[in-house]
């Protein structure tokens, strides 16, 4: 047992196996708001940024300022656990022998945020070492809204229960992706699959942010996802998300748990629409 004092009265964390969700999901959310107005607060200065693969992959100073809130805060709350987040890298205790791995994007949606356009969000999530999120919490801090998950217990939106759509059929959904880094180089670049639902749905939409995309899915907003090329800080958290919301996630064959894939290839959906969208994928693939 750890307790640790902070202004918010602070909290006591069980380590390993028994750890207690609920301390673990209290914290991120503390942790996710704390960040949301670090976010907020470079919002008022012009934003530096720096190229990291290509012109189309940036990293902003507010990225990585937030992420370090986010480690620091984590390492003090859970010396044992792994963080792995998108600016950091590994961080934290070792990953061999961690019962529990954090997943930390501080600014999915990056390229929206540098832009000035608001659909971007921090996304955390707690993992056992199988990468089975437990925990997931996203803040949206522009919309002030608060997405948060636990295994087993459902999903929230600024504390209120939410669920999947129950639209059926899939000339009937809305239905979101996103273009990977690489695909000005690769030719598996999305177009085709972009192309192959473009007929067949109500609306199609591509709007910068997986994470965020993950939990319009979860809350009905929109009925469907899919993207290649996420890493376990993208998508986590969405993923706990929309299954504790009552969809399915699944890789682009409807195989589970698609983070154990190197190539990152999510779908989500409210699970009416999920085999319609499973052979949308494999066709388009298949041409």
């Amino acid at each position: 047992m750890m307790i640790r004092c902070d202004r918010r009265m602070i909290i006591s964390i069980t380590i390993g196996q028994d750890m207690d969700y609920k301390e673990a999901k209290d914290a991120a959310i503390d942790i996710a708001k704390d960040a949301g107005k670090l976010l907020m607060a470079y919002t008022q200065k012009t934003l530096a940024y720096n190229e990291k693969s290509s012109t189309i992959d940036i990293v902003t100073e507010a990225d990585q300022a937030a992420e370090v809130l986010i480690v620091e805060r984590l390492k003090a709350l859970f010396p044992e656990h792994h963080i792995q987040g998108e600016e950091g890298g590994h961080q934290g205790a070792a990953s061999e022998g961690a019962d529990y791995t954090w997943h930390v994007d501080p600014i999915d949606g990056t390229t929206n945020y540098a832009h000035g356009i608001p659909y971007f969000c921090t996304s955390i999530a707690l993992a056992t070492s199988a990468c089975e999120p437990v925990v997931g919490v996203i803040y949206a801090p522009i919309a002030d809204e608060l997405y948060v998950a636990v295994k087993g217990e459902g999903a929230t939106r600024n504390s209120e229960p939410i669920h999947v759509s129950d639209r059926t059929h899939l000339g009937q959904c809305v239905v979101v992706s996103g273009f990977p880094y690489d695909r000005q180089t690769n030719p598996d670049n999305n177009i085709a699959e972009w192309t192959a639902f473009a007929p067949k749905v109500r609306g199609l939409r591509r709007m910068g942010s997986a994470a965020m995309d993950l939990a319009y899915v979860a809350s009905g907003r929109t009925d469907g996802y899919w993207e290649r090329g996420l890493k376990t800080y993208d998508a986590l958290a969405g993923v706990l998300l929309v299954q504790e919301a009552g969809g399915i996630v699944s890789d682009y064959a409807g195989q589970p748990k698609p983070q154990d894939r190197a190539e990152g290839r999510y779908l989500a959906s409210n699970g009416h629409i999920h085999q319609q969208m499973v052979d949308i994928l494999m066709s388009a693939r298949q041409k």
